[in-house]
């Protein structure tokens, strides 16, 4: 999936559930979409998603 976080190894990108609840769904219309999921990996995208958006890059510079 070109090197974005995954689900549990499956084919559906944790920037697809995330924009799914970010435009409206709930987690049932989710699950329902697709059925191989779990409701806690909607938690554990949403955990993920979360811990990312604080993460800090530094740029380390030579000297």
């Amino acid at each position: 999936m070109g090197g974005r976080p995954c689900i549990r190894g499956l084919r559906v990108t944790v920037g697809t559930i995330v924009g799914l609840l970010a435009v409206g769904h709930d987690a049932d219309e989710v699950l329902a979409a697709y059925p191989y999921l779990e409701r806690d990996d909607i938690s554990q995208a949403l955990a993920y998603a979360a811990w990312r958006s604080e993460e800090q890059e530094v740029t380390v510079g030579s000297s």
